[in-house]
């Protein structure tokens, strides 16, 4: 291991990528699902039906500081500069009318989700009130759609066709996870867009992202999703 592993924030509309400061000390992962209890005349308990399932949602706090230099500034800069970059991703988009869906990564968990809540406390501040220390508290939700669970579903025959701008730490699989539902799906996006080398990508350069399954122009192998796991 090279060193420690930051968590990270991506915007899956601007591509825009945010490393935490520090690693969450722990998070909480949430499930539930609604049920309907049904009275019925004669019957000791009610009878209790499935109504449908909540989205998970993913809570966890985050330390930011600015006591030393940080990415904003020397030491002692406004702490609320670093809080407003992950606050910001609650913002509505003008291409989609609704805040961005952001991808949590840290390890091997990858969680695709909506920011639903923010709650910050200042805990540090200088002489004059410039706060330089705070904890932020974050409620990731699951971001679904009609278009993930068609992916999910018959992802063999949904059409992918996409544009997708090279973002600052970037990776195909970060790509394909966001795109297909599926990290391993990289090697359709590598062979469409003429890429030997997936570990070498130039920010600010498109990709083409094809439909799967992805026949290969040169060889006419077909790729389906899951194939470039057994890839090296």
């Amino acid at each position: 291991m090279t060193g420690l592993e930051k968590a990270t924030l991506t915007n899956t509309v601007t591509g825009a990528r945010i490393s935490v400061q520090f690693n969450p000390e722990e998070y909480t992962l949430n499930r539930e699902s609604n049920f309907a209890q049904l009275a019925v005349p004669g019957l000791s308990a009610p009878v209790v039906q499935f109504l449908h399932g909540n989205a998970q949602t993913l809570d966890m706090e985050l330390l930011v500081d600015t006591t030393e230099a940080s990415p904003v500034g020397g030491p002692g800069s406004d702490v609320r500069r670093l809080v407003q970059q992950v606050t910001s991703l609650m913002d509505i988009d003008a291409t989609l009318h609704a805040p961005p869906p952001v991808i949590f990564s840290w390890g091997q968990l990858t969680f695709t989700c909506v920011i639903t809540k923010t709650a910050q406390r200042y805990v540090m501040f200088r002489s004059d009130g410039t706060p330089i220390r705070a904890r932020l508290t974050i409620t990731l939700s699951e971001y679904r759609n009609i278009e993930l669970e068609a992916r999910e579903i018959k992802r063999q025959t949904v059409d992918f066709t996409k544009v997708h701008t090279i973002g600052e730490g970037d990776t195909l699989p970060l790509i394909a996870h966001a795109e297909y539902a599926d990290a391993t799906a990289w090697r359709p996006i590598a062979l469409r867009n003429g890429i030997t080398d997936p570990r070498r990508l130039v920010v600010g350069e498109t990709l083409s992202l094809p439909r799967l399954p992805y026949t290969d122009p040169t060889t006419g192998v077909v790729h389906n999703a899951g194939q470039a796991r057994d890839a090296s």
